[in-house]
């Protein structure tokens, strides 16, 4: 005859097993867990990394669209010089798509405007020109009045001498004529634009806008990307 008291010894011996069997595959599944979350942080991070730069070529169509409705001699002050659109007839074509005045990594989800005549302008058309073999792409007829000077300085500095320090970046929101807009994320992105991994410095502008800029080593204008291990591909 059983003993009573071994077989609830024998239950409380299984019981106790399937226990630590239950723990050790929570144990499992969060490490595999912790495993997996930095490609899933940078997956998460590069998404709004590219929703940033498609939202900033956005704003670079309706600057170029506001400039040249106004004969190349005037440049916007704000967002929403963008955001009201251009008069055509009683109406008004919009040039902007109010989420495109958003950008999606910085804090308070505003642009910073960028002036012409800046040091982070002329540093990104730096950057431009290395990265497209050392030629700067040709900007629209009625923009060329806003580039000149950029090409001129540009041209009279020599390669790799681009000045960059934290000073550059002014956080300039509004009543300010820009030519392009930038994001006040400074963290290092997991994107490369134009070569540049910092979307503080990635100018959105009309300018150096040509196809040159695209065709270069089959990595396109959004530039290289960087793997799970943080090299840059």
């Amino acid at each position: 005859m059983t003993n009573p008291k071994s077989k609830i010894q024998n239950l409380k011996s299984q019981s106790g097993l399937s226990l630590i069997a239950v723990m050790a595959m929570m144990t499992l599944f969060a490490i595999a867990l912790l495993a997996v979350a930095p490609t899933v942080q940078q997956g998460i991070k590069r998404d709004k990394e590219l929703e940033a730069i498609r939202r900033g070529e956005e704003v670079a169509d309706a600057i170029k669209q506001y400039v040249a409705f106004n004969g190349g001699s005037k440049l916007p002050n704000s967002i929403d010089d963008l955001l009201e659109g251009l008069p055509q007839g009683t109406k008004k074509r919009q040039i902007l798509r109010p989420s495109a005045a958003i950008d999606p990594l910085s804090e308070d989800g505003k642009w910073r405007l960028i002036k012409p005549d800046s040091r982070a302008f002329l540093n990104f058309g730096r950057h431009v020109q290395i990265f497209n073999n050392g030629v700067l792409p040709a900007s629209p007829q009625q923009l060329q009045r806003f580039a000149l000077p950029l090409v001129n300085i540009i041209n009279t500095e020599t390669d790799g001498d681009i000045k960059e320090a934290d000073d550059e970046i002014e956080v300039l929101t509004e009543d300010t004529p820009f030519i392009g807009v930038a994001s006040q994320n400074r963290e290092t992105s997991v994107i490369a634009y134009y070569g540049v991994e910092n979307p503080s410095k990635w100018i959105f502008t009309p300018l150096f806008r040509s196809a040159g800029a695209a065709a270069t080593t089959g990595s396109g204008q959004f530039g290289r990307q960087r793997n799970s291990n943080g090299n840059v591909r």
